[in-house]
């Protein structure tokens, strides 16, 4: 597979500007495509759902839509895809909706990996439940999660694990399957936040054994929004609150309120463009064959600028690198002896080059590495970043441990 970051930059206004920008984690630039999907629905015709009328059949198509893609983007069912404002929103109603049947003895694993969102949820509505949350460590030195550390603190009583399958700070892909096996095992639901992973493998929910699956769109090219993929079969167990008069169909009962149509049809745009990244497929490849081929290649791109980004940040005197596990994302945290990190990344941006520090909501991760709240400078690749740029970051940071 082969992928040329050159062939797509054109797509992206915002690298007209000349900025550099390795902030991919926290958000990817948008394609042209994305921009124009969202106007051209948002400006019409556009109704409330339904099939009487164009703009009507407009509303309802952008909706299935959005389902039809993000369920060939993450290998699940149509009717298992649930829309959400954001991963932190629809994290927040399935701890609330799931909490609501445990109780006093029940027990809920987090991990010190994890972004907050996939934390704080679970600890507070286990704090109202009256269950007792435990946590599983990973080890700051390899910045591994293994199954091991989940096993330590899994029992009989475990109703939840809650698992990143890539942590946002340091990178680190976590076994998803084996853990999900283990918890199955214990009757434990899994809850897995793939909003770091999604936009760097190629998803299949099934394969992962997640029972929920949550990620954002705005990390894959798309607009500001959180998807949430699970089984129809186990939607249909759980109640969330809803309005009387509102469906109570499956995903629909956990969507409150109209829909954002332009924003749906923005998301479907950014699917269907990853999946023309790469190499041609053959011809009549379905949409989740293309996705594949794409994000086979955009992970061979993003992991040999990777291999780039670490040997020249090894060089540099004092740089200290957190990311190290075996199998991760195309993320580093890096930290300078004798440097604020929080001056470098100010020095990048006045270069032109976005790279931002801080622990990035991964409170837990930064403190259990020793790095406190502050965290490190975070640099993220996204496919459109190429070698040049990697040179460029490099040389600025030699400047910066030059002259502060």
């Amino acid at each position: 597979m082969t992928f040329d970051a050159q062939t797509i930059r054109p797509s992206f206004p915002a690298l007209a500007t000349g900025t550099a920008f390795f902030d991919g984690p926290g958000g990817t630039q948008t394609p042209l495509a994305v921009g124009s999907a969202i106007a051209s629905t948002l400006t019409g015709p556009l109704s409330i759902r339904g099939t009487g009328s164009t703009s009507q059949q407009n509303a309802e198509d952008a909706v299935t839509g959005f389902r039809s893609a993000m369920a060939d983007l993450l290998g699940a069912e149509e009717r298992g895809i649930v829309y959400g404002r954001s991963a932190t929103q629809l994290t927040y109603d399935l701890a609330n909706a799931l909490s609501a049947g445990w109780g006093p003895g029940d027990e809920v694993v987090v991990t010190r990996l994890d972004h907050d969102a996939n934390i704080r949820p679970w600890m507070q509505a286990a704090d109202r439940a009256g269950a007792t949350v435990r946590w599983a460590d990973f080890d700051p030195a390899t910045g591994e999660l293994s199954v091991p550390d989940i096993a330590a603190v899994l029992s009989e009583r475990t109703r939840l694990v809650a698992v990143t399958a890539a942590s946002n700070l340091i990178g680190t892909r976590p076994p998803v399957a084996a853990i999900a096996r283990l918890a199955h095992s214990v009757g434990a639901l899994l809850y897995v936040d793939g909003v770091h992973y999604t936009p760097h493998a190629s998803v299949d929910v099934a394969a992962l054994g997640a029972d929920f699956f949550v990620c954002s769109a705005y990390k894959f090219f798309g607009p500001h929004c959180g998807i949430l993929a699970s089984a129809p079969a186990l939607l249909e167990t759980i109640y969330p609150d809803k309005l009387v008069p509102s469906s109570d169909q499956v995903p629909e009962r956990f969507e409150l309120g109209t829909l954002p149509y332009e924003t749906m049809a923005g998301v479907t745009a950014a699917v269907e463009f990853l999946a023309g990244l790469g190499d041609a497929a053959p011809a009549g490849a379905s949409r989740r064959e293309r996705l594949i081929r794409s994000s086979q290649a955009l992970e061979h791109h993003e992991e040999t600028l990777r291999g780039k980004l670490e040997a020249g940040l090894a060089e540099l005197p004092g740089a200290r690198l957190h990311s190290r596990a075996a199998v991760r994302t195309p993320t580093v945290l890096v930290t300078f002896t004798g440097h604020d990190t929080a001056d470098a990344s100010r020095h990048l941006c006045k270069q032109g080059i976005l790279a931002p520090a801080g622990s990035f909501y991964a409170l837990e991760a930064s403190r259990h590495l020793g790095l406190g709240d502050r965290g490190g400078l975070r640099i993220g690749l996204a496919p459109y970043n190429t070698v040049d740029e990697v040179a460029r970051l490099l040389a600025a940071l030699s400047v910066f441990l030059r002259v502060t």
